[in-house]
């Protein structure tokens, strides 16, 4: 059976944790690609970027107390999710905000750190995720 860790309650999410979480380049990443499907193993999740797994967990932990993602453990597997309905309630319209802006930097090739496949894709998913959630 999975087991869900903590993270906040729609009601209080503060936009405060909300914005340093995602002031984070790596951590904007990691949205990006939640974007683009409805859950992540988070090993898949993180296989491009280059990091050491302790400084991943910081980022997953980061975004997990702040609101922004669910996870989910699934026997010695890590599911992550955006928590995109629960964000749109407490603060409307702050998610499509950030995937415009993530689409235009994901555009920009000098600012996008990803091979150009999961380039395209993330484009194609985030253009399509504002609003349509």
């Amino acid at each position: 059976m999975p087991a869900e860790l903590s993270h906040p309650d729609t009601a209080d999410l503060e936009l405060a944790a909300v914005m340093h979480a995602l002031s984070d380049p790596i951590r904007l990443q990691l949205v990006a690609c939640l974007a683009c499907d409805a859950e992540e193993n988070c090993g898949d999740l993180s296989q491009n970027i280059d990091l050491h797994k302790s400084t991943l967990s910081h980022h997953y932990r980061v975004l997990r107390d702040a609101g922004i993602t669910r996870t989910t453990v699934v026997g010695r597997t890590r599911v992550m999710s955006l928590r995109y309905a629960d964000l749109q309630a407490r603060f409307p319209g702050l998610l499509d905000v950030v995937f415009r802006a993530l689409a235009e930097m994901v555009e920009d090739d000098a600012k996008w750190r990803g091979s150009p496949g999961d380039r395209a894709k993330l484009l194609v998913a985030l253009k399509r995720s504002v609003g349509s959630r």
